[in-house]
């Protein structure tokens, strides 16, 4: 049949370019929530239900990002090069930052899912059908994009056009695009490069120049809260659970008395409870409302707390599929940071839509403390740990100020609760006091809180992941058998079902060009 242009779509040339931008930046977005909860869940920031690693990440994991990512973003970016070129230039800024965010999608692709197509893709008529490009050829791609991205931020002027991200401030946009370049060479271990735009200190380098999305406070039409705000404050409770893990690194379990728990505790979680069933303060358990308090703890968690913590921390442990019992009053939520929920003053319950911070949180993409954390790495596996620990401490430094500052969101809080200025720089200096040499130890402190920074935007805890293989002391899964871990994610169904060029694979085990660790199961180790 021929191919006519319908009546009722506009073509390309009549496309309003800030409503495409528009539209690029709000699929990157909602991508970024997708990427970031799915590396948390398998690194134990988050919460994982489900036993099995390749059950829990069918076809379908990704199909949203898939379909968002070349109909919403690589699409429009095209459209907008085409009207640029046709109208002699103007577009500058526009193609500046969606060169920059098809370079970071591009990369978050190939890392979640390895060899995508490229070179044949957005050309139906010549490619209906179009092939994979190798991995390492997309990477490189993304990485020419970026320098694109850094020539049309030179100089060029935001005009009418909506900046959700940094209000068309192309200082900051430079500083991001320096930032994915950095994220690109510590990928591939071109730490030459890496080193030189750190050199440079044109980067995101302070908290100002955070990348992040920052969600508003209104309920209705449309809703702007964070998700987890609107998933957790509701008058029927909870419904988000949180990682046993990670509460209980912050919790310090070794500190009976709580006064060593992490600066950061009271800001990531609101307990509902001031008691979890079988904890100490109730140690025959509650079979209704935590049924695995009266259950023995698997094997494979010998000596590991399991089911319950002290002093309230309610959770679920990495890959527990037991059913929902009726625990959304006492369960613990998320707090004021970063989903501009409520700041934990022992005041317990109370949730609704309107307390807190009313939802008024963001959702982190890369932070300048993040980027700390990847100088400490780059130092510690240089076989420099006095370095390693400077980074570790700044990465800390900035995290916890900037945690502590959405505390001021909940401003009916008790203030009394809040860490003083000489419990966070112990905190800060105990922590990364612990990085002294290369040994284990060193590197399960630096990712453990490298980790607990990432709380809320933990898109780069899997990469790390693979390419560290720590912290060694994440949980292990409540199953004993769960499978391999994966190392990418299965192809979304709405490629394989729609392209015979696109194989689905028979497993999660197909490892990334810069994944050169072991094969699973053997590694990561924790798994």
């Amino acid at each position: 049949m021929e191919q006519l242009v319908s009546p009722n779509a506009i073509s390309p040339e009549q496309a309003d370019p800030d409503l495409l931008l528009n539209t690029i930046q709000r699929a990157f977005v909602t991508n970024a929530i997708t990427f970031n909860d799915r590396s948390a869940e398998l690194t134990r920031i988050d919460y994982m239900f489900g036993r099995d690693y390749f059950n829990n990440y069918n076809s379908s994991t990704f199909d949203g990002v898939w379909s968002r990512t070349y109909s919403s973003i690589f699409a429009n970016v095209r459209i907008i090069e085409q009207q640029n070129e046709a109208n002699g230039g103007g577009l500058e800024f526009h193609l500046g930052v969606s060169k920059a965010i098809e370079a970071y999608t591009l990369m978050m692709l190939v890392d979640f899912l390895g060899d995508i197509p490229l070179s044949e893709a957005l050309n139906p008529d010549e490619f209906p059908n179009p092939t994979l490009d190798d991995d390492a050829t997309v990477y490189a791609a993304a990485r020419a994009r970026l320098d694109e991205s850094k020539a049309f931020l030179s100089g060029a002027s935001v005009g009418s056009a909506t900046d959700f991200f940094y209000e068309g401030d192309t200082d900051n946009w430079t500083r991001l695009v320096n930032t994915l370049i950095m994220r690109h060479s510590l990928t591939t271990g071109n730490l030459a490069e890496f080193n030189t735009i750190a050199s440079s200190g044109n980067f995101i380098a302070d908290s100002s120049q955070d990348f992040e999305f920052k969600y508003g406070t209104q309920l209705l039409n449309p809703n702007t809260r964070h998700p987890d705000y609107n998933a957790d404050y509701t008058v029927s409770g909870a419904n988000i659970y949180q990682s046993m893990w990670l509460m209980r690194l912050m919790q310090d379990a070794d500190a009976a008395d709580g006064s060593d728990d992490d600066p950061r505790i009271r800001y990531y979680f609101f307990r509902q409870a001031d008691c979890t069933p079988g904890a100490s303060c109730q140690p025959e358990g509650n079979g209704e409302t935590l049924s695995c308090s009266l259950e023995s703890a698997p094997p494979q968690y010998a000596g590991i707390p399991y089911c319950f913590l002290e002093d309230g921390y309610w959770g679920r442990n990495h890959g527990d599929d037991d059913g929902t019992p009726p625990d959304n009053f006492t369960r613990t939520a998320v707090g004021v940071y970063p989903a501009g929920g409520l700041f934990d003053d022992n005041s317990f319950g109370g949730l609704n839509q309107d307390v807190g911070g009313l939802g008024e949180g963001i959702e982190p993409i890369i932070l300048a403390s993040y980027v700390d954390f990847w100088r400490a790495e780059v130092a510690l596996a240089g076989g420099s740990p006095t370095a390693a620990a400077g980074f570790v401490e700044a990465g800390l430094t900035k995290s916890i100020a900037k945690v502590q500052s959405f505390g001021a969101l909940d401003t009916n809080r008790d203030t009394s609760f809040e860490p003083d200025a000489t419990t966070v720089s112990d905190f800060i200096a105990a922590k990364s006091g612990m990085i002294t040499d290369t040994s284990d130890d060193s590197w399960n402190a630096l990712a453990e809180q490298y980790f607990v920074t990432m709380f809320g935007g933990a898109g780069d805890a899997y990469n790390f992941y693979r390419r560290t293989g720590y912290p060694t002391t994440l949980d292990p899964n409540v199953e004993p058998d769960p499978g391999v871990f994966p190392r990418t994610f299965l192809y979304p169904s709405v490629e394989v079902i729609a392209n015979p060029n696109v194989t689905q694979r028979q497993d999660n085990a197909t490892q990334v060009f810069w994944d050169t660790q072991p094969a699973g199961p053997a590694f990561p180790p924790a798994n």
